[in-house]
């Protein structure tokens, strides 16, 4: 293939084949038969390796380079790693390697089955599912798993708890947020994450799903799984976008907790709706504001100005669900649903994976934080964690020219800056609120600790604690290692899980970007070399001076 030869099949069956040049006239051949008869293996009887044919013969588009060869080469690229080259990459590979020209399509095709070789085919992977999860549980005590299919035994939703991570979850600030990405591969679906945040900072993943698609049904599912190993409490906080489906479903399934919407989401549906953005500063100043004091006087400069905004978030979304200082819970400093979008964003490649080899992916990545922060903790010298550690430092200064004077055993009232503190070091509160709704000592409870001669350590909440931290990734998560050495009963490897009914596929090349969300505004792609401008390109300008208020030329003297 290298040299550019084509070869034709002379005969072939079971136990012989033989090709040869396709230039009848050329002494290039290949002769090969079984060992034994019984043998699946074939022993090369005869060869001639030297072309006679004319240099006119050779042909770049090699008949042999069908997409199943192209795969095969190319598939060890692939092992060990998420993304691996793209169509592009793999008409490289085939030119510069196996010196064949081939299609875009067909490096396309060919990475598919590239990508079957190594990860398995989806319809495997439902095969597999429950001998997977079977050694998950075995290897990971504690993990729950669930797979739930239809009266015909075709997939439906499916759900993982690893118990490690369960189990840290007391370690954890109670508050969850939850949300869907759409995955990519053959069979499509969601997949549905609940993540908590450590106290440093970092997320915290503790049950993973996979459903058809964001419905009532399907919410209702996982969340109901999730309900099992969380609990429902008062303390219990749950954060997600204002999808209808998510809305009603934890209402009916979570009857304790409480229910935020992500301050971030609702700030989309402000700019797609009112078409308001520069009103978005004093919205995200009333979302973080401790005191509803200072709330109202946000809330009455978007009312001056747009009115239906302020009708909007006190009556159709809620103050309660997306203002710090009205949530009735207790939701810290956590106002968005970051934590689940950096999940999705760190799966954006494996997506495009059958089931399995996504969980693969997924256990990897937990695998790693845990020991990574593991690591970490163990090396922290200071009784907090390392952000929060951070966060605190700058208040002990800050505290110094405070004026702080005691009006009970417990209770002090500080002074200097801009607003004056009264702190129960007892209880834990200050009248500014930030001390109450973060668990972190604000500046005047730093001031408080010193002049009551407390450690402000002790003010602390024990979820920013170095001990907590270390005894959230204290276990280990361990991977299913190969199918080879799974040890699994009969009685699961026969359950039969068959693959879900798909739709008809669409010409054309696969969709593998979603649409975009309410107020999601994607990046124009289009821009005009000599204007700046977005829209059109520099052939279809209609601009005379050659820039654009905004855009000024660069190579203006001077």
């Amino acid at each position: 293939m290298k040299g550019n030869f084509e070869f034709r099949t002379r005969k072939s069956n079971r136990s012989l084949w033989v090709i040869e040049c396709i230039d009848p006239n050329c002494s290039w051949r290949l002769r090969a038969s079984k060992i034994v008869p019984e043998s699946t293996k074939f022993v090369i009887r005869k060869y001639v390796g030297v072309h006679s044919c004319s240099l006119l013969n050779r042909n770049a588009n090699h008949h042999q380079a069908t997409y199943v060869v192209i795969g095969e080469q190319v598939a060890p690229q692939y092992v060990g790693v998420e993304k691996g080259p793209g169509p592009k990459g793999v008409q490289t590979f085939a030119r510069t390697e196996l010196g064949a020209q081939i299609s875009y399509y067909k490096a396309w095709r060919g990475r598919k089955h590239a990508h079957t070789l190594i990860r398995g085919s989806p319809e495997q992977s439902f095969h597999m599912l429950p001998s997977y999860f079977h050694m998950l549980e075995k290897l990971n005590p504690g993990t729950v798993t669930r797979i739930e299919v239809d009266g015909e035994s075709r997939f439906k939703y499916l759900f993982l708890a690893f118990g490690v991570a369960m189990r840290g979850f007391r370690y954890m600030r109670k508050v969850v947020g939850i949300d869907g990405t759409f995955l990519k591969g053959r069979y499509r679906g969601v997949l549905l994450v609940a993540t908590a945040q450590d106290g440093n900072g970092q997320c915290y993943p503790l049950a993973w799903g996979i459903v058809d698609s964001e419905n009532e049904d399907a919410w209702s599912w996982f969340l109901t799984q999730l309900k099992e190993i969380i609990g429902d409490t008062d303390e219990l906080a749950l954060i997600s976008d204002r999808a209808p489906s998510i809305k009603k479903t934890i209402s009916t399934v979570f009857e304790k907790a409480h229910h935020g919407a992500c301050a971030w989401h609702v700030a989309q549906n402000i700019k797609n709706k009112f078409k308001c953005a520069d009103i978005m500063g004093s919205y995200w100043s009333a979302v973080n504001a401790y005191r509803c004091e200072d709330f109202t006087g946000y809330m009455i400069e978007i009312s001056n100005r747009y009115p239906r905004v302020a009708e909007y978030l006190e009556n159709e979304v809620g103050f309660e669900k997306w203002s710090r200082c009205h949530y009735p819970g207790l939701r810290y400093n956590i106002t968005t649903t970051n934590m689940v979008e950096s999940l999705n964003s760190m799966l954006v490649n494996a997506r495009d994976f059958p089931y399995v080899a996504l969980l693969d992916v997924i256990q990897e990545k937990m695998s790693k934080w845990w020991n990574d922060r593991r690591i970490v903790a163990t090396a922290i010298t200071t009784p907090l964690t390392p952000t929060r550690e951070f966060e605190l430092r700058p208040r002990f200064a800050q505290s110094n020219g405070r004026h702080t004077s005691q009006l009970n055993p417990i209770t002090y009232h500080v002074k200097g800056g801009e607003l004056e503190g009264v702190v129960d070091i007892f209880n834990k509160t200050c009248t500014c609120k930030e001390f109450d709704i973060d668990k972190l000592p604000c500046v005047h409870a730093v001031a408080a600790a010193h002049h009551a001669q407390v450690s402000v350590y002790s003010l602390v909440s024990p979820y920013y604690t170095k001990e907590y931290y270390l005894l959230a990734y204290g276990e280990t998560i361990y991977p299913v290692g190969s199918q080879s050495q799974w040890d699994v009963p009969n009685e699961v490897v026969t359950r039969i899980v068959l693959p879900r009914e798909v739709k008809e596929k669409k010409r054309g090349r696969p969709k593998t970007s979603r649409f975009p969300s309410v107020g999601e505004f994607r990046k124009r792609k289009n821009r005009c070399g000599k204007c700046g401008a977005y829209g059109h390109y520099k052939k279809k300008c209609n601009s005379q001076t050659g820039s654009t208020e905004g855009n000024p030329p660069t190579n203006v003297p001077g």
